[in-house]
């Protein structure tokens, strides 16, 4: 964060908090590609945060999926986190449009508790 202080040091702990979502997700037992984590995020988000996932994001100073791939290679050049020879930043270039999935194609599950009287 010293070296980078566009996002919030909790964004930094969510995403890491992600890698082992992500992995228990897909059942990876090491390195989960860019691919593969931003699923996470998003399912891991949703599940958190609910439709407020996109406002958390933005407070965070997190506003597309590079911006996930930027921490991600900041804890990489801080040896938080590892990478393989295939692993680029590219691969976190606009995967998904966060109106799109935290907003407009949010999952919506209804719980409705009650009589039906035929």
């Amino acid at each position: 964060m010293e070296k980078d202080s566009r996002y919030a040091l909790e964004a930094y702990l969510f995403v890491l908090e992600a890698v082992f979502f992500t992995r228990r997700k897909f059942k990876i037992n090491g390195h989960v590609t860019g691919q593969q984590l931003l699923e996470g995020i998003k399912d891991l988000a949703q599940k958190r945060y609910g439709l407020m996932a996109k406002v958390v994001f933005e407070h965070w100073g997190i506003t597309k999926t590079l911006d996930f791939g930027n921490i991600v290679f900041n804890m990489v050049n801080e040896k938080i986190l590892g990478k393989t020879e295939e692993d680029r930043l590219d691969d976190f270039n606009d995967v998904y449009d966060f109106d799109e999935v935290f907003v407009k194609n949010y999952p919506l599950q209804v719980n409705v508790a009650h009589d039906v009287e035929n």
